[in-house]
């Protein structure tokens, strides 16, 4: 069984594809939404509003035993959703995700120029929120793609709350857990930089300690909606025994 947890710029769509391989396969899956996402018309949204969506999600339905796979920002909601509900949760898997230390923030692990541009942007919006300009999505988070399928990529894109980006996370209990943890790398993600101080991995994914490491050829956004089978197949890879 798979939960899955987008990042930003994203909502429970992004996992459309990819849970539709998983299920032809005999997995179950579930794509939560959650709070500042989707059809939620309310953008003043919190880390922890964003965290209690998944974990009241997880306890309605009453899921035990499962996978929880994290994408980019969806990485810091995996690691607080664990803290609340670890004897729920099988095995955690950080896809390209964010892996932050006790006391950090997301905008923590950008570059200085990316997260002043992140600041610029958010200063520019009339509530608080954060739209990637075409160009920076492009080069950045669809680089594998054809600009056609960047363009249709797009067009779903919806600004991102901003405040949860730089909120600093008491991730204490977290770093507590002897849960077994996987992490997928594909290796031409360009969203961060990857190497001196910054990126998915190593820099992040060490944080993890004991792990297992899965890889692939891929991109931050393009592969779940052009090659979700490829994508299934790592998530399978990372969380099987």
């Amino acid at each position: 069984m798979f939960v899955l947890i987008h990042g930003s710029w994203a909502d429970s769509h992004f996992w459309d594809s990819v849970a539709a391989v998983l299920r032809s396969q005999g997995h179950t899956v579930y794509t939560p939404e959650y709070a500042g996402h989707g059809n939620d018309p309310n953008k003043n949204v919190t880390h922890a509003m964003i965290t209690k969506s998944v974990v009241d999600f997880i306890t309605k339905l009453n899921l035990h035993n499962f996978v929880l796979v994290g994408h980019s920002f969806g990485g810091t909601v995996i690691q607080k959703v664990a803290e609340q509900v670890p004897n729920r949760i099988k095995r955690l898997v950080f896809f390209d995700a964010f892996v932050l230390k006790d006391g950090e923030s997301v905008a923590d692990e950008f570059p200085l120029q990316m997260r002043q541009g992140f600041e610029q942007l958010r200063a520019m919006s009339k509530d608080d929120t954060i739209m990637l300009p075409f160009p920076l999505f492009r080069d950045m988070f669809v680089n594998t793609a054809s600009l056609e399928e960047a363009k249709q990529m797009y067009a779903v894109v919806t600004p991102e709350p901003a405040k949860p980006l730089f909120e600093k996370l008491d991730l204490k209990v977290f770093y507590s857990l002897p849960m077994p943890k996987s992490y997928v790398y594909f290796y031409q993600d360009n969203t961060l930089p990857q190497g001196e101080g910054f990126g998915w991995h190593p820099h992040m994914s060490s944080r993890l300690g004991q792990f297992r490491l899965i890889v692939g050829d891929g991109d931050h956004f393009t592969d779940t909606r052009t090659r979700p089978a490829m994508v299934a197949q790592k998530f399978y890879e990372a969380s099987r025994d």
